[in-house]
């Protein structure tokens, strides 16, 4: 039986973090499964989905925990069945001036509904024109069948105009019109 192994590292960055992250992986039989991995700041932030057979998952977390002596500091979980894929994927793009609070209105919001936010992407840049910052967003939603996504919506709206961001919903994988006739998660 397979176990995936869930670690998240953060370090110092330099060249070979990540071919020494995938040697110690290979070299106890684990398999590669999915991965987010970035730079900030000058700290290497990662994590990292592994598959391994189950007796071998204690081998393969004192391995990674050898990792440590080059300075990553590391939290190694087994992953567990949440029951999360019987759950409708939307996407949430998000882009407004930038100031402090966006991210836990928006997730204020989608929690009072139930919804998980699964994968969660921001990031600042200047405005084209006037170089003020904007805030951009995207995030994949897991949505529990029984929620109502026109109430989600209009409180998102409401949400948006408060804080004078655009924001669209839609079912994952299916791309936003431009236009009028966007019937955003509706």
């Amino acid at each position: 039986m397979k176990v995936s192994v869930i670690l998240t590292l953060l370090g110092p960055d330099r060249p070979g973090l990540v071919s020494a992250l995938s040697a110690c992986a290979t070299a106890e039989g684990a398999n590669w499964m999915e991965s987010r991995m970035v730079q900030l700041a000058g700290q290497f932030a990662g994590v990292v989905r592994l598959e391994v057979d189950a007796e071998a998952a204690a081998g393969l977390e004192a391995a990674l925990r050898g990792l440590e002596a080059e300075g990553l500091h590391l939290t190694i979980e087994r992953g567990r069945d949440s029951g999360l894929e019987r759950l409708r994927r939307v996407q949430l793009d998000l882009v407004g001036h930038d100031h402090p609070g966006i991210v836990q209105d928006i997730s204020g919001v989608l929690a009072r509904h139930g919804i998980t936010i699964e994968e969660l992407e921001t990031g600042c840049e200047p405005a084209s024109m006037s170089g003020e910052l904007l805030f951009r967003a995207y995030a994949e939603l897991g949505v529990p069948a029984e929620t109502d996504l026109h109430a989600v919506q209009d409180d998102l709206e409401a949400l948006a105009n408060a804080l004078m961001v655009d924001l669209e919903l839609h079912d994952a994988g299916e791309r936003p019109s431009a236009g009028p006739e966007d019937t955003t998660a509706r």
